[in-house]
């Protein structure tokens, strides 16, 4: 059985947004107040803002319409959950890639040269030697222990070209580092802002049989956990250095400590810590720095706001993980958004329902991806009995009748 329907009859013209974790003020700012009600403490939002609260285990009331996530990953909201609800869940994919393409660098910089255990050697020496004499003689007998190596020349692989590995691979490349990339969903966006200088791998493990240092910018998913596993690893150069600023579960780290500790790969590097890699000699784990700019945090917030604010006052979906990309201009103050489990005769029956109306269609779109989604605008309003000829339609997951609004 589908779920029931979530019909509304009248659009509300105060939209109530929740939100959890610590949304910047700057995005919450384009959702004016004459319009969006935000805060903390609502049991029935239309749509919901957060950034890393984990939503898995959470109740939702009828009224939920959206969800918005301040950042990329979407693993702690229950996606599927929502797409059988009719609710989009909307992310921010490169509003925080300046920041994370900036670790990165840094990443590759403190691995190449022994920064952290070199700053480590200089704290000790400073609680040991009593003179600057003889911290001076203990910095020259010591500082042998920590010889880097330089980037131009050497080859990175970064996997996954999207808005944060598109730029790593730039950014690499302009540091005179050989790069290979490899993404086998590579959008045509993507592809025109990448580097030609970029040698594109023909499989991921031709990418990593190449390289000296291996960027991680993929989602987790079941193709992609456990991505780095002990077999990759093996085939890999010896003294590779591995940096995970994706997600945690994309490397296998019982693996990696493994190789770590038998002395083929060189370092790890993640923006992820766990019991398993927080002392190791041969690991640096930070506290998940990767968006943690206030550049990236507005940013974020912004898009996001944006996003779930088009939704709700004109059905227009942006940037949803679990909706196609569906922006249509207004052709009447009168739209019915229709949401469907995804096939292809969804769009032809409710555009028969509505047709059969008589409410003289102005304009019309449709497109699936995880649903079929279909908003219609007409000259007249679209009248109940016909939500409800709409909502006896096999499958479909929601209606919405959206008047257009004054501006706010």
């Amino acid at each position: 059985m589908f779920p029931e329907p979530d019909i509304l009859y009248l659009e509300a013209q105060m939209f109530t947004v929740q939100i959890l974790n610590n949304i910047s003020a700057v995005g919450l700012e384009h959702l004016p107040a004459e319009r969006f009600s935000t805060g903390t403490d609502f049991t029935d939002p239309d749509a919901i803002l957060l950034r890393s609260a984990n939503l898995h285990d959470a109740a939702f009331g009828p009224s939920l319409k959206a969800i918005g996530r301040a950042g990329a990953g979407v693993n702690n909201i229950p996606v599927d959950a929502m797409t059988a609800r009719g609710v989009p869940v909307f992310n921010t994919p490169g509003a925080n890639a300046n920041a994370v393409k900036e670790l990165v660098i840094a990443g590759l910089i403190v691995m190449s040269r022994h920064i952290v255990p070199a700053v480590e050697f200089a704290r000790r020496l400073g609680q040991a030697s009593g003179s600057d004499a003889e911290l001076k003689k203990a910095v020259e007998a010591g500082k042998k222990t920590f010889v880097g190596t330089e980037l131009p020349g050497r080859t990175l692989a970064v996997i996954g070209l999207g808005a944060i590995g598109g730029r790593v691979a730039n950014a690499a490349v302009d540091l005179g580092m050989r790069v290979v990339g490899y993404d086998p969903r590579v959008t045509p966006d993507a592809a025109w802002q990448q580097s030609p200088h970029v040698v594109r791998a023909r499989s991921l493990d031709e990418a990593l049989r190449v390289a000296d240092f291996v960027s991680l910018h993929v989602p987790l998913g079941e193709s992609t956990r456990h991505l780095i596993d002990a077999d990759r690893l093996a085939a890999m150069k010896p003294k590779v250095v591995i940096l995970n600023f994706a997600r945690e579960g994309v490397v296998d780290e019982a693996a990696i400590v493994a190789s770590l500790d038998a002395g083929h790969a060189h370092a790890y590097i993640s923006d992820f810590p766990t019991m398993l890699t927080l002392k190791h000699p041969k690991c640096v784990t930070l506290p998940h720095l990767g968006a943690s700019t206030l550049e990236a945090e507005d940013n974020c917030a912004t898009m996001v706001a944006d996003e779930v604010r088009a939704y709700l006052e004109h059905g227009d979906v942006h940037n949803a993980v679990n909706f196609p990309e569906l922006v249509v201009p207004r052709h009447s103050v009168h739209r019915c958004a229709c949401v469907c489990v995804a096939s292809d005769q969804a769009a032809t029956r409710v555009a028969d329902a509505i047709a059969s109306a008589d409410v003289g269609v102005e304009g019309w779109a449709g497109a699936t991806r995880g649903v079929t989604y279909v908003v219609a605008d007409t000259r007249d309003p679209v009248r109940a009995e016909t939500i409800d000829r709409l909502r006896a339609l096999g499958g479909v997951l929601s209606v919405r009748l959206i008047p257009q609004l004054g501006p706010a």
